[in-house]
C-alpha cells in the first residue's frame, strides 16, 4: 500500500496519468508519449517474465483497486499489451481497467490474443490515451 508521505501523491499520478506528474522530464514524457518506453518490457517477455499478451504489470499499491477482480488478475502473467491498451488505456478509469483486466482472464482464446496483438499497433501508433 501507499504510505503517508508521498507514496499516495505517487499512486495518484499513476492512475490519473493527465495530472502534472514531476517526475517526468520532457524526454521522458516524448518516451511515454509514443509508448518507448516499453521496449525494455520485450526484455521481460523474452526472459519469460512477462507475456506479449495479458494484463499490465501493477505496483503493490495499485492491488486493491482491484477489489475482488484481484485474484483473476494475479492468475495470468502480466502482457506488454492487453484488453486494457487497445480498449483506450489512459482514458479508461481504474474500476473498467480491473473489469477488461478479469474478463481477459476468464475468457482468454489464442484468438483474443492474435486480435489483441493486431489492434495493439494502430493503438500506440495513434497514440490513444496515451500520456
Amino acid at each position: 500500500m501507499a504510505n503517508a508521505g508521498n507514496g499516495g501523491k505517487v499512486l495518484q499520478w499513476r492512475m490519473s496519468k493527465h495530472l502534472e506528474d514531476p517526475r517526468i522530464t520532457a524526454i521522458g514524457g516524448f518516451l511515454r508519449k509514443w509508448s518507448i518506453d516499453e521496449v525494455p518490457q520485450c526484455l521481460n517477455v523474452l526472459l519469460g517474465e512477462m507475456s506479449l499478451i495479458g494484463p499490465r504489470p501493477i505496483v503493490q499499491a495499485e492491488a486493491h483497486l482491484f477489489g475482488d477482480l484481484l485474484e483473476y488478475y494475479k492468475a495470468a502473467k502480466p502482457g506488454l499489451s492487453g484488453l486494457w491498451q487497445v480498449s483506450g488505456r489512459s482514458n479508461v478509469d481504474y474500476k473498467k481497467r480491473a473489469m477488461l483486466d478479469a474478463t481477459y482472464v476468464m475468457t482468454w482464446r489464442l484468438r483474443t490474443d492474435f486480435v489483441i496483438a493486431c489492434r495493439t499497433i494502430p493503438v500506440v501508433l495513434q497514440r490513444v490515451g496515451a500520456r
